[in-house]
C-alpha cells in the first residue's frame, strides 16, 4: 500500500475519522510518496486547527480523569499508551510539549528511551520496555520506543541481520499482549521530508537558544536517511496489526501534527468509553453524617 495523504476541507460527520484517514492498513510502504506537508482532514489552516484543539482540552481532560478514576476506584485495567516514532526533529518532544500537556501530569507516565545501558543491554531487548509499560488508569508516552531495535539497529548494524529480522515477529506478540492486557496502543510515524529536516537544524545552529538541542551526530545520521527511510518502511509494513496499526503522521507543518494527534488521542479516548465509578456507599446517609459535623 502506498502512504498518500492530501489536504481535504472540512467535512461533515458522516466522513472518516482522522484514524481512518491516518491509518495504515498493511502492505507495501512507499513514504517517498507520502506529502510530508500534506493536512488530511484538517479542520482548514492553522488558525482553525489550533482554535479546534483549543476546544478540544476540556473532552481530552475528562476522559484522562474518567480513565484514571475507573482504574483507582473501580479496578479497571484499561490504559493507552502513545507510542513516538521518527527521524530527528519531526517532533516527538513537541508532541510531548503542546499535545501531552493538554492532559493533567499527574495521570501520564512519560519516558524518553536513548541509547541502552549496559545493565538495560544485558537483557531481552524488550526488558527495558517492559519496566515502563503505564500502570491501569495512566497514559502512556514512548518518545522513541521498542522500535530503535529494529531501525538504529538496522541501519548501524549494531546486531546481525539474523537477530534484528527476528524482531518484527516478537514487536507484533509483545503488543498483542498489550491489547490483550487493556492497553490500547497508539503508534504515531512522524512524517518529516529530508529538507525540512535541513531547515530544522539550521535553525539549531542558528540560534544560540537552541545550541543545547543541536548534536553534531545529528548531520551523521542524517547521511543515512535512505537506509533509514528503507528502515521504516520495513517497520510500516511488518509491524501494523488490527490490535495495533501505526499511523502515519505528515509532520512537516507543526499545526497539523499537534492537531492530528490531539484528534487520535480524542477518538481512541472515546471509543474506550471510561466512565467513572459508583460509589459503594449510601450517598445521603453519608451526607447526612457530614451535615452533622
Amino acid at each position: 500500500m502506498r502512504v498518500v495523504h492530501g489536504s481535504v476541507p472540512p467535512a461533515p460527520a458522516n466522513v472518516p475519522s482522522v484514524r481512518d484517514v491516518l491509518r495504515l492498513h498493511g502492505g507495501a510502504v512507499d513514504l517517498a510518496s507520502a506529502d510530508a506537508r500534506a493536512t488530511p482532514h484538517a479542520p482548514g489552516g492553522k488558525a482553525e486547527a489550533l482554535a479546534d484543539i483549543a476546544a478540544m482540552e476540556p473532552r481530552l481532560a475528562e476522559l484522562q480523569e474518567r480513565l484514571y478514576a475507573q482504574a483507582v476506584a473501580g479496578g479497571s485495567r484499561k490504559r493507552l499508551l502513545l507510542v513516538l516514532q521518527g527521524m530527528d526533529t519531526s517532533g516527538k518532544g513537541g508532541v510531548v510539549k503542546h499535545v501531552i500537556g493538554q492532559f493533567n501530569p499527574s495521570g501520564c507516565h512519560i519516558h524518553a528511551f536513548k541509547s541502552p545501558t549496559r545493565d538495560e543491554s544485558a537483557h531481552p531487548f524488550l526488558w527495558r520496555i517492559r519496566q515502563q509499560v503505564p500502570a491501569p488508569g495512566l497514559i502512556g508516552i514512548f518518545d522513541r520506543s521498542h522500535y530503535e531495535d529494529v531501525l538504529i539497529v538496522r541501519v548501524r548494524d549494531l546486531v546481525p541481520r539474523s537477530v534484528w529480522s527476528r524482531r518484527y515477529a516478537t514487536i507484533n506478540r509483545f503488543e498483542q499482549s498489550l491489547h490483550d492486557d487493556d492497553v490500547t496502543v497508539v503508534k504515531v510515524f512522524l512524517h518529516i521530508s529530508y529538507d525540512e529536516q535541513r531547515e530544522r537544524l539550521l535553525e539549531r545552529l542558528d540560534n544560540p537558544d537552541k545550541h543545547w538541542k543541536f548534536n553534531p551526530g545529528d548531520i551523521d545520521e542524517r547521511a543515512l536517511w535512505p537506509a533509514y527511510q528503507d528502515a521504516y518502511e520495513a517497520v510500516l509494513q511488518k509491524c501494523t496489526t488490527d490490535t495495533a496499526p501505526w499511523y502515519v503522521v505528515p509532520a512537516d507543518r507543526k499545526w497539523y501534527r499537534n492537531w492530528a494527534i490531539s484528534r487520535l488521542l480524542l477518538e481512541h479516548l472515546e471509543e474506550m468509553d471510561p466512565h467513572y465509578p459508583q460509589g459503594h456507599f449510601d450517598v445521603e446517609a453519608e451526607r447526612k453524617r457530614l451535615l452533622e459535623t
